[in-house]
């Protein structure tokens, strides 16, 4: 049983956060605790993007930015994964200088530091050569750059389907035992 943590960054791509926070709401039966973090920009983004603002609406405990208590906020609280979903260039810099300056990237510190799962899902087109010097850095440290960039394969036809080529790929990285659209299959 995994034990999870989502954090949501003000990057675009609030369709991404809002697809995966759906999908492990029904895979409830392969992880033991699921965490969410999210920056207020992340709120105005998601209000903006989604209009709604259902982003607690899922099974999960919540926590702020702030919230240095919060349990994968310490190794000893053996969260196996971090997903960061989208993944605002600044939030991706900051973690790859070792600055834990909010929950999100002290979370992340602890993942790394534990060789544990932390999965990037970085949202910024085009790259400029810092943001490849720090998903450079970051992987060299064992974190996961995972671009969201969409697979069209499976011949998705709405903006969720097309998020979901990601966000499968997301869940796939974490472990996660899913159904999804495989090439030649």
């Amino acid at each position: 049983m995994k034990k999870t943590v989502i954090a949501i960054t003000g990057a675009s791509g609030s369709v991404y956060a809002s697809q995966l926070l759906e999908k492990l709401s029904r895979l409830k039966g392969q992880w033991e605790e699921l965490s969410v973090v999210m920056t207020v920009n992340a709120r105005e983004v998601w209000k903006t993007e989604l209009s709604n603002e259902n982003w607690d609406h899922f099974p999960a405990k919540y926590f702020g930015t702030t919230d240095f208590n919060a349990p994968f906020a310490s190794g000893s609280g053996r969260y196996d994964t971090m997903i960061i979903i989208p993944c605002s260039m600044g939030t991706l810099g900051r973690i790859a200088a070792g600055i834990s300056n909010d929950l999100i990237t002290r979370a992340a510190d602890v993942i790394l530091k534990e060789k544990r799962k932390l999965i990037c899902v970085v949202r910024e087109t085009p790259y400029n050569l810092v943001h490849i010097r720090n998903m450079e850095t970051l992987t060299l440290a064992g974190g996961i750059i995972c671009p969201a960039t969409p697979s069209f394969y499976s011949k998705p036809t709405t903006v969720e389907e097309v998020a979901d080529t990601v966000v499968d790929r997301v869940l796939d990285l974490a472990g996660f035992d899913i159904s999804t659209y495989r090439w030649g299959q």
